[in-house]
């Protein structure tokens, strides 16, 4: 719908915008699990198995919908600078969107090794995003 105002042109949205994603990236703020840290994960990768199975709350800003179980969703988390650090597989087993944001549950199911992290962040990461660029 457009709109002429003092002889401009002004477009007007209607409706909202929803994404369809299989990545759920948030950070520790929005809902990645706390205790899950690179640096634990690659000092000792068997403990950071302990998360899988495990279910964890998150939000995110934007209308998104994420595919439901059995179909895996990449986790990734945003780390402070904005770089992403793949993690593994989760399912979706709750999601809302509500006012602009989306909220819901994730369960663990697969935390990768510290080799395979690596290159599915390399690899995968959206071009100058991937964490491992700036160690």
């Amino acid at each position: 719908m457009k709109h002429i105002i003092k002889g401009k042109k002004k477009k007007r949205s209607m409706g909202s915008q929803i994404e369809f994603n299989d990545t759920l990236k948030i950070s520790k703020a929005r809902g990645f699990p706390v205790g899950l840290n690179l640096e634990d994960h690659l000092k000792t990768p068997a403990e950071s198995q302990r998360f899988v199975g495990r279910t964890f709350t998150f939000w995110n800003p934007g209308e998104r919908i994420y595919p439901r179980p059995p179909t895996r969703v990449f986790l990734v988390e945003e780390m402070p600078k904005g770089d992403w650090l793949y993690w593994g597989h989760v399912h979706i087993v709750r999601q809302t969107m509500i006012a602009g944001k989306t909220s819901g549950d994730f369960k663990i199911v697969k935390i990768y090794d510290p080799e395979y992290q690596r290159l599915m962040t390399k690899n995968e990461a959206p071009e100058g995003k991937s964490y491992f660029l700036h160690l």
